[in-house]
């Protein structure tokens, strides 16, 4: 219903209202004569009181014989005072002459009576002398021509005429008032009736037509989120997550990581697996995922992409569709609202929160781009200056301007010429050194890992390192991650590496300016063998320099410290139902990690006070524990 609409049905009912409360007060006022409302009389109903008010009020009140009195006759005070006052003896009896008046007289019927004394008194002049003693009071006479007044009557006929014409008034206005109500009752149910015509109930049909309006969908989504997002607003600012117990957190979870909350939609996320998650780098609290083709339902989109957010659980934030899985999704770092996605059929997908479902810029199917599933994508470079770097497992690495996705700014392919079928590198991980944009790491479907260079620099060509190959997988590597952190000690060129052949591996980068003239094989610092599966990903922590984290298809969250233990991590936690987990992401303080399930569900876990790291101390025991590492290896190689 339109605004206007609405605000004339409740117009229509402040007025209905208005009428209906005049029509309880007058019926609730006591009626008087004159009145609009004064009821309905006939002459049956008319007393000989009634007819005694009537007389009063058209010929002046009676007096005590009976006799009307005009109401210009003089009162006993006023004769006083004007002097006709007379001290003298009854005079004798009056003579009365009547005679018709011809004065102005708006009637015939009125008798002037004229009173003429039969004889005038004498009048007495009175001297007397004023004296301190109060003198005999002498009675006071009246003079019988002033005492009597002149009266007009009137006929009978037209007093009769008079109470008719009073009557048929009262009997007109009475109509008119029953006419005014009965129009009033009449509007009234016409309201009523428009109101009741407006606030029907809607039919099965109209239902279904309002509910598919995509405006009024658009409002029940926006609607929604927030009313979400306030019943889940329980937060505790004065908690302490290291030593807080009610955390809702599984029994089978490790002593000091706790379980925040857990996405999942069985709309978006049935029969669905994440292939990929990342955190915003504005807002904290959201979190995007990527997810795989649900084979059970044809009719829905290939790939879905969902938006979550801490604050409502219930549901995502945002959902986008693709027509083809997902494999990687990337929250971009300097556009807060752009996410993009690579797909199992190799488009990149660019994908707007200020825009619908479906992507608002999307790569071309053609030989320019790729054609391969997308397993890695990543951003370099700064606000001002920045490309999309995207890689497929037919070899190729793009690189995107990422309001221009027509076509690639520039592409790579990384052969390698020891290979015997196909000199095609199929590459499942990617990564770039800490403020490296030129040269980068790529794991492979065979197990190594080669370093590549963009562009042609000192001593290297444009394309594949084909001298170092770092061996020491045994499967695909699932994942590449170069040491995040610049501090008192250079670890840039430390990397860890996890594959399907249920190991971690700690890597230290040859360096770019000593390149190796002959083929020459990299062997890992160390390894860390206690997964009991497939391990699917591996990072290092963003605040804390010797602390990383893995997960595998077992369902476990390993948290390692090589300044504690190389051996074992510090804290093993069971996450969900023991199905795999795929990707592992910190957010951007470290405090929490997003782990993406098989199962399509997305875990957010705390890992409290470990992510504190205790400044230069942390820098110079990971010193210390890689050098012994590296002396072991050393040891062990010869």
């Amino acid at each position: 219903m339109s605004s206007e609409r609405r605000q004339a049905i409740e117009a229509k009912k402040a007025k209905l209202e208005e009428m209906r409360k005049a029509r309880q007060l007058r019926s609730n006022k006591p009626r008087t004569s004159g009145a609009a409302d004064t009821p309905l009389v006939t002459t049956r109903e008319i007393d000989r009181t009634d007819m005694n008010r009537m007389l009063d009020e058209i010929l002046g009140p009676s007096s005590g014989d009976g006799t009307p009195n005009r109401s210009g006759s003089p009162s006993l005070a006023q004769l006083a005072s004007s002097g006709r006052v007379s001290q003298a003896s009854n005079p004798p009896p009056e003579r009365i002459s009547p005679r018709p008046s011809h004065a102005a007289v708006g009637t015939d019927h009125v008798i002037e009576r004229e009173i003429t004394p039969r004889y005038l008194p004498d009048l007495i002049d009175v001297q007397q002398e004023i004296f301190e003693l109060p003198q005999k009071t002498k009675a006071i006479m009246y003079e019988k021509q002033i005492q009597t007044a002149q009266v007009e009557t009137e006929a009978p006929d037209a007093i009769e005429e008079k109470i008719r014409q009073q009557l048929l008034m009262q009997q007109h206005l009475e109509a008119e008032r029953i006419a005014y109500e009965t129009a009033l009752e009449e509007e009234a149910k016409k309201l009523d009736q428009e109101i009741e015509q407006e606030v029907r109930e809607l039919s099965e049909e109209e239902r279904i037509a309002f509910l598919s309006d995509p405006k009024v969908v658009n409002f029940i989504d926006d609607s929604t989120k927030i009313f979400h997002r306030v019943l889940n607003d329980h937060y505790n600012y004065m908690s302490d997550y290291t030593q807080g117990t009610e955390t809702g957190s599984d029994d089978s979870e490790g002593r000091r990581v706790k379980r925040v909350c857990e996405f999942w939609s069985e709309r978006y996320g049935k029969n669905r697996s994440i292939t990929d998650v990342d955190w915003s780098p504005k807002f904290p609290e959201l979190a995007v995922a990527s997810y795989n083709k649900n084979h059970a339902a044809l009719n829905e989109p290939a790939g879905i992409v969902a938006v979550w957010n801490t604050h409502s659980v219930e549901r995502p934030e945002f959902v986008f569709h693709s027509p083809s899985d997902v494999l990687s999704v990337l929250f971009s770092p300097f556009h807060s609202n752009l996410i993009f996605g690579g797909t199992y059929s190799g488009q990149i997908l660019l994908w707007d929160n200020r825009s619908k479902h479906l992507p608002v810029l999307k790569t071309p199917l053609s030989a320019a781009g790729h054609t391969h599933p997308v397993y890695a994508i990543q951003m370099v470079g700064t606000q001002n200056a920045h490309n999309l770097i995207t890689s497929s497992t037919d070899g190729t690495v793009c690189s995107w301007l990422v309001d221009m996705l027509a076509q690639p700014q520039e592409t790579l392919e990384l052969i390698h010429a020891g290979h015997n079928k196909t000199g095609e590198v199929a590459i499942t991980a990617l990564d770039f050194p800490n403020n490296e944009t030129t040269t980068f790491w790529v794991g492979t479907e065979e197990g190594n890992v080669y370093q590549a260079n963009r562009y042609d620099r000192a001593g290297a060509k444009a394309g594949l390192n084909q001298y170092d190959m770092y061996k020491g997988h045994a499967g695909p590597v699932m994942g590449l991650h170069f040491h995040p952190l610049a501090g008192p000690v250079d670890f840039s060129d430390l990397f860890l590496t996890c594959s399907v052949d249920w190991t971690v591996k700690l890597w230290r980068a040859k360096s770019l300016s000593k390149p190796s003239a002959s083929p020459h094989a990299i062997v890992p610092l160390y390894s860390f063998d206690e997964a009991d599966d497939y391990v699917y990903d591996v990072k290092w922590h963003p605040q804390h320099p010797a602390l990383f984290g893995s997960v595998d298809g077992s369902g476990k969250f390993d948290l390692w410290n090589l300044n504690t233990d190389t051996e074992v991590p510090v804290v093993s936690t069971n996450v969900g139902s023991g199905r795999a987990i795929n990707k592992l992401e910190w957010n951007k303080d470290g405090r929490h990690a997003a782990l993406g399930g098989s199962d399509g569900k997305l875990h957010v876990y705390d890992i409290g006070d470990m992510a504190a790291s205790r400044g230069e101390v942390e820098w110079s025991e990971l010193q210390k524990v890689v050098a012994g590492i590296h002396a072991n290896g050393v040891d062990a190689g010869r």
